[in-house]
């Protein structure tokens, strides 16, 4: 789907830019990272994040606010850097991936933050086949030319905290924590540039 959605961006580029105002860009999994981080019994704050984060942002510069971002994230690609612990995160008990493989965030509203650099991204968090309203505390990192790729990139860090039982995944709580912080940080090329890697 995001592939699809990726070729669809790159055609829209190459018909010229006067159509849109936004720039689309693909997120590089190479430079994406999803962490998760929750309180277990007190004692600790383990962390986990997801190896498998596609999508596409379409970003305008001069009005941010006018952006969206639409985000899919295997949840089988969950990785704790404990193998047993994967396995029981990926069970029944917590993400069931064999029946929920995907996770998704697919933004409704952009709103300016409190300085140039912040934005506030509200959208649709689906987890676990139920979707819930989330708003991600963004910080706009760098826009410009990335000196590797001589292509034009952007770069963000989001935040927010998210409740387990919201999404049906609450075992535990409240010993493990319910609330689970969620940090992001993302790095995206324009779409037709995102297959040079």
């Amino acid at each position: 789907m995001i592939r699809r959605i990726a070729l669809a961006a790159a055609v829209a580029l190459a018909a010229g830019p006067a159509f849109a105002a936004t720039t689309a860009y693909t997120l590089d999994p190479a430079h994406t990272q999803v962490l998760l981080q929750w309180n277990h019994f007190g004692f600790s704050n383990p962390t986990a994040q997801f190896g498998s984060v596609e999508g596409i942002l379409d970003f305008d510069q001069a009005d941010p606010t006018k952006s969206s971002v639409n985000v899919e994230i295997k949840a089988a690609s969950i990785n704790s850097n404990v193998a047993k612990f994967d396995e029981h995160l990926k069970s029944a008990d917590f993400f069931d991936v064999e029946k929920y493989p995907l996770a998704t965030f697919k933004s409704t509203k952009v709103e300016k933050g409190a300085s140039p650099d912040q934005l506030k991204v509200a959208g649709d968090l689906t987890i676990h086949g139920v979707t819930k309203p989330a708003t991600l505390d963004v910080k706009i990192n760098k826009v410009g030319e990335h000196p590797m790729r001589k292509a034009p990139a952007v770069g963000f860090d989001a935040t927010t905290t998210i409740k387990r039982s919201d999404f049906g995944i609450g075992k535990y709580a409240p010993n493990v924590s319910d609330d689970v912080k969620v940090a992001i940080t993302v790095e995206a090329f324009v779409a037709k540039d995102a297959a040079k890697k």
